[in-house]
């Protein structure tokens, strides 16, 4: 670790000291010390201040106190409240009791005011006196800014601060005397309202001003918090470390903490006997994380929370698991008999990367509390806005609107909180509206090294917490080799997330007792640092040495309890001999009791709704809002547009989607929809949000406004996020199935810095951890000559995560459609009219299951006067379309194609413009597959025997390289394979191919040039129309 050696001294700033100086005599004594002893021989000379340029000053200052007397000094305060009363100017202040005591006791504090007149003539006040309490003020403030910097956090004494040198020289230049560095420690100053290490006493020697400081700033724990621009927060945490004997731990306390040490680290030391070659990124080192947990559980019970939302990276997690979660310790051993097969689905993910969820009981606070740690990859900090997303639901579900009943808890590793910019993202959702989880606790296991790199090359910051400042969370630096520390300050965390609803970082400084992970040798990189481990006694054996010592626990008690505890873990073990096989299941962070009892698995559902649903929504959705509320005059003319949509009963891309969302809420389902710009859309198609164009801040969303007794609707504008917001409503989206959650991406480009949200969590959750989601991702995309950033939403990466095997042709039956939807870990769709959008969204809640979907959202469509749908395709009994066959001329005569044509997207209007120029409408058929995956094998193969003499061809608008072709190709065959072998006449099938036409293979998603873009379109639209 980095700290910083110095503090702020006196001297060190001789220009802000001399104003500093300057303002506080005019508010103490009116500059009275300038000459020594000096009398004044009228009222007015008393206060000089009423004088010369000051005047203006003061005026400012009157004026300031009669709107409010809190916006000026005390003293200034009793000045103009004096003189209001009719005081004269040279007795209308009344000075505090005296600052220049120098005896060892504290001056008394019943005196009776003097005047100022009185103390000039008595008891004058020298610049000296005045400077010396500032200097004391100055101290103390240095302790509390920057005492961290020093203090003992590094229990392996790498790292080791020194201020005594530092210290002596503040003492030295303190005030402009000669006093000896002794007689200075033993003068007696009023202590000043910015600090409460008094208690009741009001003043304090010098040397006890200095040692309580040192105590509390600069011991095991470092408190970084003056950064804070919140004078209430401040002082509340100032409260919480420097009132004297607030860290005081009865015996009962003390045995507790004890006894969960021993749970922890005799846990880590049993499965290294068992299992010494097995990597399982034990906690060694750093044990007192366990305690630490519970404590803060424990005080947030107390305090009334009643479900905890847990991530976590996979150093401790097992340890975790079975001593905070409790989850049986046979179940977790099993996870290391690598022979025992799962029982039911799910290919599984490695021990420490598993999840869980448990109700129990708190036997500290007698209180029932729900536990989820959420599964992660082992992609550090990925896990962070998930657990803030699926904490914001629950809190949502539960009407929780200030956090009180539902908190997040999220542990981390110190390269990685200072390294992963997902950190920081995180960190800027918790004080959104929309996306405020009302304060998470942070304990950060600081390891000092990330897997062989220390922090000298691992980071630019003084700390690894840094990136908490930016938030004005509070960070506690601790030395986790002092367990009461430990234990104090996660106590403080609870409490200021439950005060202030606001993050709070504990930085849990300890060390790694072995390497990255148990089979790795640390010594080849960090020799000095291990050897040093080596020689250092665990955190179990410092503390229970020391309650030894003060006689809270007997050498025979602490022998007692760790053998009941390795008895409990040798009692699991022959348990775990016996098991069978796992249960994947039982492994599930986000279960959804009750919702798969109470549905048939293989029906498919129909998503239409009845015409006066769809009208009525469709009214609401185009009239403008109600009373003086003043629109933009281009939205009237939008809703206008919209109206006359209605009465032709027929909707485009935003009126469908409207449609599908207004029709789910109307039957309770709560939807909601976020990301960049959502509220109005990237393209100006949506508007669910308008804007009244006179008030700042008045809005109407009318989809909140259909029905009496419907679900809430939430949209909501994002941050500039795309790691951290999708990985928040994937979260949102785990926590109940009945609820429709989107993420939209300003553009589909945009969503490859989201990759490892949707590698690791969105295509794979479901087979790693039997975690379904249905969250849908709406991905702007098309080539329309905006260039390579604004054209490509990587459609082919999404299919190539698909697991549907290209070479199976499935078995066809009655249910081979909700068959495939099964199986799938997702789908993937590129529509082409509003009606199939409508009915996409609808299905996701409709299903028997839970997929995401992944739609690439059209732009040039949004407003295409082809891309209507009429209400016909919307009411009851109509459904979702896989593929849309021709439906035209060729169907007159299908013998007479020449050329079947599959696409996908916005390049259909293109090609049925191009066939409808050239005459070619009855021998080149074309034909839309809307859900490339999975993808409609029995759909392709009825339409290639509609046209048995067509030559095939897949057309995109993408690169070959890119887009859907090597996902649709082997497909394609699949199904010549399949009609060649089911039907003799077409033997020769085996044979055929599908023709690509497309442009060529690229690097870039598209031509930046407008001109090559329209060549590269006008050369493939062009092989499109031939023929053969």
């Amino acid at each position: 670790m980095f700290r910083l050696k110095t503090l702020w001294v006196v001297g060190t700033r001789p220009h802000l000291w001399e104003g500093y100086k300057y303002a506080a005599c005019r508010s103490c004594s009116s500059k009275a010390g300038s000459q020594s002893g000096r009398n004044y021989t009228t009222q007015a000379a008393a206060e000089p201040f009423l004088s010369g340029t000051s005047s203006i000053y003061v005026e400012e200052m009157y004026k300031s106190w009669e709107k409010d007397p809190n916006t000026v000094h005390k003293s200034w305060d009793i000045y103009f409240r004096q003189v209001s009363q009719g005081a004269a100017p040279g007795t209308a202040y009344v000075r505090p009791p005296s600052l220049a005591a120098t005896s060892m006791s504290a001056p008394s504090m019943t005196q009776p005011a003097m005047t100022s007149t009185q103390l000039t003539r008595k008891e004058p006040i020298t610049d000296k006196i005045i400077e010396d309490h500032l200097s004391v003020q100055t101290i103390i403030r240095s302790y509390q800014l920057r005492g961290h910097h020093s203090a003992d956090l590094d229990p392996i004494g790498i790292n080791v601060p020194s201020m005594d040198g530092l210290l002596g020289k503040s003492v030295q230049k303190f005030g402009h005397c000669h006093l000896t560095e002794e007689e200075d420690l033993q003068r007696v100053f009023q202590l000043p309202d910015t600090t409460y290490i008094g208690g009741d006493s009001h003043s304090l020697p010098l040397g006890e001003i200095i040692t309580r400081l040192k105590n509390i700033y600069c011991n095991h724990i470092g408190v970084e918090f003056m950064f804070i621009n919140n004078r209430e927060q401040t002082d509340w945490i100032k409260r919480k470390f420097e009132t004297p004997g607030v860290m005081k731990f009865d015996k009962e306390e003390k045995r507790l903490i004890l006894a969960r040490l021993i749970r922890s680290q005799r846990f880590e030391e049993f499965l290294a006997r068992k299992w010494s070659s097995e990597k399982r990124f034990g906690l060694e080192g750093g044990e007192v994380m366990i305690p630490s947990m519970k404590c803060i559980i424990d005080s947030s019970s107390t305090l009334g929370v009643e479900s905890f939302i847990i991530g976590m990276p996979h150093r401790g997690r097992l340890n975790v698991l079975a001593n905070v979660c409790r989850k049986p310790l046979e179940k977790i051993f099993c996870q290391f008999d690598s022979k025992l097969e799962a029982a039911d689905e799910g290919s599984g993910d490695v021990k420490y990367h598993l999840g869980m969820s448990v109700e129990r009981l708190n036997r500290v606070t007698n209180k029932q509390i729900k536990i989820a740690v959420v599964a992660n990859p082992s992609h550090l900090e990925a896990v962070d806005p998930v657990v803030q997303g699926k904490c914001r639901a629950e809190q949502f579900y539960r009407g929780d609107t200030e956090g009180k009943k539902v908190m997040s808890l999220l542990l981390h590793g110190d390269a990685a909180f200072s390294g992963q910019g997902v950190v920081y993202e995180t960190f800027h959702l918790s004080d959104l509206p929309a996306y405020t989880t009302h304060g998470t606790v942070h304990i950060v296991v600081n390891n000092q090294i990330g897997f062989t790199t220390d922090p000298r090359s691992s980071r630019s910051s003084p700390y690894c917490t840094d990136v908490a400042r930016v938030v004005n969370a509070p960070i506690f630096h601790v030395n986790a080799d002092d367990p009461e520390a430990v234990m104090y300050v996660s106590k403080v965390a609870a409490e200021w997330r439950a005060t202030w609803g606001k993050d709070v970082v504990i930085d849990l400084v300890s060390y790694r007792r072995n390497g990255h992970n148990e089979i790795d040798e640390p010594m080849f990189t960090q020799p000095l640092m291990y050897k040093q481990i080596a020689k250092t006694p665990t955190v179990l054996a410092q503390y229970a040495e020391k309650l030894m010592n003060e006689g809270i626990v007997t050498q025979q008690e602490y022998e007692e309890e760790v053998s009941k505890y390795d008895q409990i873990c040798e009692e699991a073990f022959n348990l775990a001999k016996k098991e069978k096989a796992v249960s994947n299941a039982e492994w599930l962070d986000s279960p959804w009791d009750g919702f798969f009892d109470s549905r048939q698995a293989m029906e498919l559902p129909k998503t239409g709704i009845k015409e006066e649903v769809l009208r009525h929504i469709s009214e609401v959705f185009s009239t403008p809002p109600p009373g003086d509320f003043v629109i933009h005059g281009g939205l009237k003319r939008i809703l206008k547009g919209r109206m006359q949509m209605v009465n032709e009963r027929v909707a485009d891309w935003a009126l469908a989607e409207a449609l599908a969302f207004g029709s789910l809420l109307k039957e309770g389902v709560h939807v909601r929809l976020s990301g960049q710009d959502v509220e109005r859309g990237t393209f100006s198609h949506r508007h669910h949000v308008l804007h009244h164009q006179q008030q700042d801040g008045v809005t109407h969303n009318c989809l909140n406004h259909l029905y009496k007794g419907q679900a809430p609707y939430t949209v909501e504008n994002s941050s500039l996020s795309e790691y951290g917001v999708l990985g928040f409503e994937l979260g949102y989206s785990l926590t109940n199935p009945n609820a429709l959650v989107l993420w939209e991406a300003q553009f589909g480009d945009f969503a490859n810095t989201t990759q490892c949200i949707i590698d690791q969590f969105i295509s794979s959750g479901q087979a790693k951890w039997v975690r379904q989601n249905g969250i849908v991702l709406l991905l702007p995309h098309g080539y329309e000559g905006m260039g390579p950033e604004h054209s490509s939403a990587r459609l082919e990466r999404f299919l190539q995560m698909s697991n549907d095997d290209a070479d199976h042709f499935p078995k066809e039956s009655d249910d081979f459609e909700i068959q495939q939807l099964h199986e799938i870990n997702w789908f993937v769709c590129n529509l082409t009219t509003p009606a199939n959008i409508f009915h996409a969204l609808r299905r996701q809640i409709a299903l028997p299951f839970r997929k995401p979907l992944v739609i690439m959202t059209p732009k040039s469509l949004l407003r295409h006067p082809l891309a209507r749908s009429s209400f016909d395709e919307m009411v009851e009994g109509t459904a979702f379309k896989r593929m849309i066959p021709e439906d035209g001329v060729c169907t007159n005569d299908p013998n007479n194609v020449k050329k079947l044509i599959f696409t996908t997207g916005k390049v259909y209007y293109d090609l049925i413009k191009e066939r409808e120029k050239i005459d070619r409408d009855g021998t080149i058929a074309i034909s839309r597959i809307e859900q490339i995956s999975p993808f409609p094998f029995d759909l392709v193969k009825e339409e290639m025997l509609k046209y048995p003499n067509a030559k095939v061809a897949w057309v995109q608008e993408e690169h070959k390289n890119m887009g859907a072709w090597t996902y649709v190709e082997p497909r394609v065959r699949t199904v010549f394979k399949k009609i060649s072998e089911t039907n003799n006449e077409y033997e020769n099938w085996l044979h055929k191919k599908c023709e690509y036409i497309g442009r060529n293979p690229e690097a870039s998603a598209a031509a930046g040039n407008k001109q090559r873009h329209q060549f590269e379109f006008s050369q493939f639209m062009s092989h499109a129309m031939k023929e053969i």
